[in-house]
């Protein structure tokens, strides 16, 4: 006799699927917002290729174009679950998301970057609790962590605002874009 350990997950739908806080708005990627996310990369590629492998080459807007379908679709097949902020008056704010997902846990892991103009004033904070609390009640997980290089301090600050306990420190965990090895610091809550 087997058992089946599978976690299902809601099932949503990437069109209609949104969070609403005090001044953002949380959603998943739709087709045709390749020029507001690239403008907010180029904005910010500075201070992005820092800290996220992504950022090895500032993108055209058709590549940025091409990665918000691609992550519209895995949204819809569940298999990734990233998250455009935008604020109420339109403004594209940056992304997050709950990544690398264990469904026999379930843990997720909540990633996050934030253009550079607007950085400094809790969005990234006020994305990170909502997507908090719905990882803990729309999917039941029963871990949800924060990882960042151990010398990104603003990435640190928004763990432990939003209730992450330091956890562990990685050494020598990862290579850096420029090649430098990186210690990455992880960051957990648990319901």
């Amino acid at each position: 006799m087997t058992s089946d350990t599978r976690v299902m997950l809601p099932q949503l739908d990437p069109t209609t699927w949104q969070l609403e806080t005090e001044r953002l708005i949380l959603r998943a990627p739709q087709q045709h917002e390749g020029a507001a996310v690239n403008a907010a990369i180029c904005e910010s590629f500075e201070e992005l290729k820092l800290w996220m492998p992504w950022a090895k080459t500032p993108p055209t807007v058709e590549e940025s174009e091409a990665v918000s379908v691609k992550a519209h679709e895995e949204f819809r097949a569940g298999i990734d679950f990233s998250v455009r902020l935008w604020l109420k008056d339109g403004t594209f704010v940056g992304g997050s998301g709950l990544h690398r997902g264990n469904r026999a846990i379930p843990s997720f892991e909540i990633g996050y970057w934030c253009r550079t103009s607007l950085t400094r004033q809790g969005y990234i904070s006020e994305a990170v609790q909502a997507l908090t609390a719905f990882g803990f009640e729309s999917f039941h997980a029963k871990r949800l962590e924060i990882r960042c290089d151990s010398r990104n301090i603003a990435s640190r600050k928004v763990a432990e605002k939003c209730g992450f306990a330091f956890e562990a420190m990685l050494k020598n965990y990862e290579r850096a874009n420029d090649g430098t090895l990186r210690d990455v610091f992880i960051f957990a809550r648990f319901p």
